[in-house]
């Protein structure tokens, strides 16, 4: 994809902060982190969303996104490495490691709601049944 910003990243045209690299997937630091340390794993080949991925690309992913969280960790001493799969920010499929502590002020990513009366078990059937 031409006007993909993490192709154009692979590609070198747009300078990153690498922390690992192999010939299918690349980790770079997110510009604009949550907290310090926060990392973005990408597949070299452009995939919109994760559903979108072949399954032994997105293991891969997924691999080495394990790895990494050890590595973040242990070299910035954090509590815990939360994993987000957003994909709306950017229309390549990536995966954000971000470096948690527990005094760091973010209680959770997102404001979290309440299900209303048989609300929760309908939503269910409807996704168990939608094939």
């Amino acid at each position: 994809m031409t006007d993909c910003i993490f192709c154009k990243i692979i590609k070198g045209e747009i300078p990153s902060v690498k922390i690992y690299e192999d010939d299918r997937l690349l980790a770079f630091l997110d510009i604009n982190p949550v907290n310090p340390g926060h990392t973005l794993i990408i597949p070299k080949e452009h995939f919109q969303m994760m559903h979108d991925t072949p399954d032994d690309l997105m293991c891969a992913v997924f691999k080495k996104a394990k790895e990494l969280m050890v590595q973040i960790k242990k070299a910035l001493e954090a509590d815990f490495v939360a994993v987000s799969v957003t994909g709306t920010d950017v229309p390549h499929f990536h995966v954000h490691l971000i470096p948690r502590y527990f005094n760091d002020g973010m209680a959770n990513f997102w404001p979290i709601k309440k299900y209303e009366d048989g609300q929760m078990q309908k939503i269910a059937e409807t996704i168990k049944n939608k094939n």
